[in-house]
């Protein structure tokens, strides 16, 4: 079990807990230790990269949701409104993270069929629904730092890790054997997207130091990156229900 080491007293102590609880909580789980591993076959695979799909998908009404929650000051909502753009590939055609998602689920399974709204017939996974409405219910009674916390702690400021150790994971001859993999999507998360999206929260985090507002933001970032985690644990274990016909 992960403790914490004493209250922070800066933003730099949640900053530091939080990378530590997210590598033994995350790294430790079930899903990233068979990932690394090479363990899961080409049909878990594929349920993978379909319901993570359907995250990505919902991410911009999280976003959405918070900014709802935000303070009506433009240094609150446009930190937001800015990774929502990013969502929307800044204007650019074929650019969102919806057509750039879809470059990676197709290349695992090139014969997936999608319908005209680019989905598959498979439905959402209950455990993906269960943490997309986890963190939207969440901004309805948010404070504009509770929810600055829980977009800036609780996802941005870890998502470079996470995303960067999935492509790392991915790479692997293992789960290249059958189609090359096309990671673009994780690789320009980690190494750019997500460190600036978490800047841009910080901005605002950084500008409160009172013990009672640290102890908040760290509670509210490990709640949200737990219901994260939660998420890939319960993937993991559909996954391992599926039997591998190809």
């Amino acid at each position: 079990m992960f403790l914490p080491d004493g209250a922070p007293r800066c933003l730099e102590d949640i900053e530091s807990y939080l990378r530590g609880w997210v590598a033994h909580e995350f790294f430790g789980n079930p899903f990233f230790q068979s990932l690394a591993r090479g363990r899961y076959t080409h049909a878990q695979l594929r349920h993978f990269a379909i319901q993570y799909g359907y995250y990505n998908r919902h991410f911009p009404r999280v976003l959405g949701a918070a900014i709802a929650a935000m303070a009506p000051l433009s240094s609150w909502w446009i930190p937001l409104a800015d990774n929502l753009w990013d969502e929307a590939g800044r204007g650019l055609p074929g650019r969102s993270h919806e057509e750039l998602y879809k470059t990676f689920l197709l290349s695992v399974d090139p014969s997936l069929a999608l319908n005209g709204q680019g989905l598959p017939s498979e439905p959402i996974s209950p455990v993906v629904g269960q943490a997309i409405d986890s963190f939207i219910n969440f901004f309805r009674t948010a404070t504009p730092l509770q929810a600055m916390a829980a977009v800036g702690l609780g996802s941005e400021l870890f998502a470079p890790d996470v995303m960067g150790r999935i492509a790392t994971d991915l790479d692997r001859p293992s789960y290249n054997h059958m189609h090359r993999l096309n990671l673009t999507f994780w690789t320009v998360h980690a190494e750019s997207d997500e460190p600036r999206h978490y800047q841009l929260c910080r901005g605002i985090l950084e500008q409160f130091s009172e013990p009672a507002d640290l102890s908040m933001m760290r509670e509210v970032g490990q709640n949200i990156a737990d219901s994260e985690c939660a998420m890939y644990t319960g993937l993991h274990e559909e996954m391992m229900l599926i039997d591998d016909v190809t």
